[in-house]
């Protein structure tokens, strides 16, 4: 039996602070050896150190405390330190999503104050084979791949001709509230024959003002932004779809900085000629 200790002395060993302690027990996490029962004084014991330090570190991994304590109660070594392991991928994840955060912040402060070439574009209506869809937005890249990927294989299946790149339309409310309607189309010289999710669409003519964005789409906000800016400088925005072209993508190449993706904003084009 070990000796008995204050939670003073014990938070001095251990380098967990009384007030941790305290938590911990409430919490069932690490309890002490002994409470009083006259005056709930805690007590603990000198062979509790070494759990106390598994905890501080796991703790200090930003493991949460049910799986502290599921990694303190396996007894399986195996299974424990399958649960050490889990979290600790979770941590390289957040790294790197933290890492490559900071360097596109880098990026975007750095980034030379150069104006992106934009043009306007009449485009015309569109036959094309397409899926439709109302999606959430932290959905959508994963919607998208999906949806395009379904709709390759069935354009190919069926052996169609393909008249333009592959696209898509985006709703104004994906953007504005988080939830809207989203479509993927390859244009197509003859019908597609409906199977899945694919159907035969008409892709709706528009005035739009058309910048390209290249290499990964991580960062396709700024291209957005300056697009937004233009149409609103020159007070021609107009209600409808954002329209996205994808020139070249990950159905064409896995390196993200080859892709090429053309961004359309609806506008009103007093330049247009009535010819």
């Amino acid at each position: 039996m070990g000796s008995r200790v204050t939670i003073g002395d014990f938070a001095r060993a251990s380098h967990l602070s009384v007030k941790t302690l305290r938590h911990y027990h409430d919490v069932g996490l690490l309890e002490p050896s002994e409470v009083d029962p006259d005056n709930g004084y805690r007590y603990y014991s000198e062979k509790q150190i070494q759990a106390a330090q598994v905890i501080r570190r796991l703790r200090g991994l930003q493991m949460p405390v049910p799986d502290v304590k599921a990694v303190l109660t396996a007894t399986d070594s195996e299974v424990r330190n399958g649960l050490i392991v889990e979290h600790l991928n979770r941590l390289e994840d957040d790294l790197a999503q933290t890492t490559a955060a900071v360097s596109q912040l880098r990026d975007l402060l750095e980034r030379p104050d150069a104006p992106r070439a934009i043009e306007h574009r009449t485009v015309a209506p569109t036959p094309a084979a397409g899926i439709q869809a109302t999606i959430d937005r932290e959905d959508a890249l994963d919607w998208w791949r999906g949806a395009l990927g379904e709709l390759q294989a069935t354009v190919g299946a069926q052996a169609l001709n393909t008249t333009g790149p592959s696209g898509g339309l985006y709703a104004s409310e994906i953007f504005q509230h988080g939830r809207g309607q989203a479509t993927v189309f390859i244009p197509t010289e003859e019908q597609v024959k409906p199977i899945g999710r694919v159907v035969q669409l008409l892709i709706p003519e528009a005035e739009l003002a058309i910048a390209c964005h290249d290499g990964s789409l991580v960062d396709i906000d700024l291209t957005y932004g300056e697009l937004g800016a233009y149409a609103m400088k020159h007070e021609i925005s107009l209600e409808g779809p954002l329209r996205e072209n994808y020139l070249r993508g990950f159905l064409d190449t896995p390196d993200t900085e080859e892709w090429q993706t053309e961004i359309g904003w609806p506008i009103f084009r007093a330049d247009r000629s009535t010819e």
